[in-house]
């Protein structure tokens, strides 16, 4: 099976930059499946499950908080947010996130402060979905 470049690049860091054979994301229309010499394509990620397989056919699932997904040139470039791996998300952590979202929904005096909220409450139930899978 041919292989294809993958980057994965948030704020601070680049994530992750190698070669994988199949990657698996959700978009805002719907999960897409990229294989090498896959057509030139673009979208919008939401909060979601990132699923890569390696050349040696491992896989690893990763939690994505936002950001958008292009392929190009057998080239796939995710630029997120925020990106962690599965088996590295603090269950614990992911959960106090989720309650403190939940109560700043409740408390919000503003759209902004809602619209926030709602984005941490979003992070915080994706990290605990992805996380809960590699347990």
């Amino acid at each position: 099976m041919s292989n294809f470049n993958l980057r994965v690049i948030t704020p601070e860091k680049v994530f992750f930059n190698g070669e994988v054979s199949q990657l698996t994301v959700r978009t805002t229309e719907g999960d897409a499946g990229f294989l090498a010499h896959h057509i030139n394509y673009c979208a919008v990620l939401p909060s979601g499950e990132m699923k890569v397989k390696f050349p040696d056919g491992s896989t690893r699932l990763g939690a994505i908080s936002m950001g958008t997904i292009k392929f190009y040139n057998n080239t796939a470039t995710i630029l997120a947010s925020a990106c962690e791996w599965a088996d590295e998300i603090d269950l614990e952590w992911a959960k106090r996130s989720e309650e403190d979202a939940r109560r700043k929904l409740q408390e919000h005096k503003s759209d902004q402060e809602f619209k926030y909220a709602d984005l941490k409450l979003q992070r915080a139930l994706n990290r605990l979905s992805v996380g809960s899978k590699n347990r």
